[in-house]
């Protein structure tokens, strides 16, 4: 009899589509209508009202914010019947709240589940984040090399010319001499206006994506859910916490953060075995968005485990009023 208190990955993992498909339909009707906030908030409550029916000892380690700032899903939050095995929650109830409030592609509702201790309690800082896909040279490319040396480091190791490499970026102002940079390469760089998670993704379906190489400063929590996802689907990533003041420093130290200048690989930042379930909100490259008919909702759901490194895609049609 196996025992119930271990991290059973793939008994869960189905349990943590449902949390992902429930928070994107609550955030459905919300799509397009211009309330950000009652958007995040919708997918909040659905995510953190599933999580509870589930047979876990969780803790929130990513989540929505300090206690003082979230009054659900925060970190350090327990989550779950408490009856079952202790685990670590990354999520981000709604990857793209600007994206659902204006109904732009790849918002995504996110979530990622693993033994207890196995994630990187990443504070609410930037991050210096940089990630290739699968089937690479080990270290091909790092933080240390310039943003244009990166390129042509890929190209060499792809086989092909620097003007054949796609780079995504946030489209940010912080981001504008490392674009002027790239552009020297002739590679192409594809700007995306939120929704990071979905970034760093794309470098492991470069087929479908057409995406290369993923680089630039976004938040450290979404780093930590990045790596989940490439932990799952093969890749390398590398970030590299970046604090404007000292009041950040002192919230990293709280998460127990000694080293501020580390660089953390994806297996540092997720350390074990790990699952992770991301649904569609809007249509994106990564997984379409919901569709609406008369009386029915439809979703789509990636759901990856890192210990076969299988990836599902499941669709959910339920009926509505």
């Amino acid at each position: 009899m196996s025992d119930p208190l271990e991290f059973h990955d793939r008994a869960l993992s189905l349990g943590l589509a449902r949390v992902a498909e429930q928070a994107a339909i609550a955030s459905a009707r919300l799509i397009g209508r211009g309330d950000e906030k009652a958007a995040d908030q919708a997918a909040v409550n659905a995510m953190r009202t599933q999580l509870n029916m589930l047979d876990i000892a969780g803790v929130v380690v990513i989540g929505e914010g300090e206690r003082d700032e979230a009054p659900m899903l925060y970190i350090g939050e327990k989550v779950g019947s408490g009856k079952g095995p202790a685990v670590d929650i990354a999520l981000d109830p709604l990857e793209g709240t600007t994206l659902t409030a204006k109904d732009m592609p790849n918002a995504l509702t996110v979530i990622a589940m693993g033994p207890r201790g196995s994630m990187l309690h990443a504070p609410d800082v930037y991050m210096e984040k940089l990630a290739v896909g699968p089937r690479l040279p080990k270290n091909i490319v790092s933080l240390a090399m310039e943003p244009a040396e990166r390129v042509r480091a890929l190209a060499g190791a792809k086989g092909c010319n620097a003007e054949d490499i796609t780079v995504c970026v946030l489209e940010r102002p912080r981001h504008d001499a490392m674009v002027a940079e790239l552009r020297t390469t002739g590679c192409s760089i594809r700007l995306i206006p939120d929704g990071d998670v979905a970034g760093v993704i794309h470098c492991a379906e470069t087929h479908t994506t057409g995406i290369d190489m993923y680089m630039g400063l976004g938040g450290a929590p979404e780093g930590v859910l990045a790596a989940a996802a490439l932990k799952c689907m093969g890749g390398q990533m590398w970030g590299r916490l970046m604090f404007r003041n000292d009041e950040e420093r002192s919230r990293a130290s709280k998460a127990g953060i000694t080293n501020f200048e580390r660089i953390y690989n994806r297996d540092e930042m997720v350390t074990s075995d790990v699952i992770f379930a991301a649904t569609g909100v809007t249509d994106g490259s990564v997984v379409s968005g919901i569709k609406r008919e008369v009386g029915y909702l439809t979703t789509e759901t990636i759901l990856m485990r890192s210990k076969t490194g299988s990836v599902r895609r499941l669709t959910y049609r339920t009926p509505v009023n």
